[in-house]
């Protein structure tokens, strides 16, 4: 076996060879690279963006990254089931049409007594909150605001116009716990942010108009962050990873 190899065909499929294997290590170059945490700088962004991915943004920059790079399913949580089952009480309780199915969503499930009582202690202590005496003026508002060069899209819990002192209330239900350190506190926050930004160019007022706040069911507590981004804050965030470029158009012949 061996000797040099035959002119033609073989030559290219040896080409190929190496070509492929040339893009693998480079693949794999990538990926140890988004180990070591330096992934953002080599992954664009899309022009369009979801308020999720601005957390992440602001949370892990190469985690957000190595998930741009490649997707990966992930099964939902529980937290998550029984968040989606509290949006859904409190938008019947507005007497707004469901918007998402759970069984839909998450698919049949049997009943679960442990997240029923789980639900029902939501719903108590909700009915006791500073909120169950207020009526939101909208709930469930989907938005695309442009945000720098990007477009992020999002959906706002609800929005109360009947604070005092006048303007809006811009509020995310929570069911899961508070942020435990400062580190998560501020990248959560850049969901308000957004959000605020988004009800004001809805509503066609200025920002200071528009309040925004968590408020973390399980714990009975609202909470306001003081910090959040503007305009300029949130697009000079999404600016630390380079937009997405277009494929080049086909030279026309």
């Amino acid at each position: 076996m061996g000797g040099p190899i035959p002119p033609g065909g073989d030559q290219e499929l040896v080409a190929a060879w190496e070509r492929d294997a040339g893009l693998l290590l480079a693949e794999r170059a990538r990926e140890r690279a988004g180990r070591r945490g330096d992934s953002a700088a080599q992954v664009a962004l899309p022009v369009q963006l979801s308020v999720s991915s601005l957390v992440a943004l602001a949370r892990d920059p190469a985690e957000l990254a190595r998930q741009v790079r490649r997707p990966m399913p992930r099964p939902p949580a529980s937290q998550a089931r029984r968040g989606t089952a509290f949006h859904q009480w409190l938008e019947q309780r507005y007497g707004q049409q469901l918007l998402i199915d759970d069984n839909a969503l998450f698919g049949p499930d049997d009943d679960d007594p442990a997240a029923d009582g789980e639900l029902a202690a939501l719903r108590s202590r909700f009915e006791q909150s500073e909120w169950a005496e207020r009526w939101p003026q909208v709930v469930e508002v989907p938005f695309e605001t442009l945000v720098g060069d990007r477009l992020v899209r999002g959906r706002i819990d609800a929005v109360f116009a009947d604070a005092p002192g006048g303007g809006y209330d811009v509020v995310d239900w929570k069911t899961g716990t508070p942020p435990r350190s400062e580190t998560e506190r501020h990248a959560v926050s850049v969901q308000l942010a957004a959000y605020r930004l988004a009800w004001a160019a809805l509503a066609g007022v200025a920002v200071s108009e528009v309040r925004a706040a968590f408020y973390y069911v399980a714990h009975d507590q609202t909470v306001r962050p003081a910090d959040l981004l503007d305009g300029a804050g949130l697009a000079a965030l999404i600016e630390q990873v380079p937009a997405e470029t277009p494929p080049p158009s086909p030279a026309r012949a």
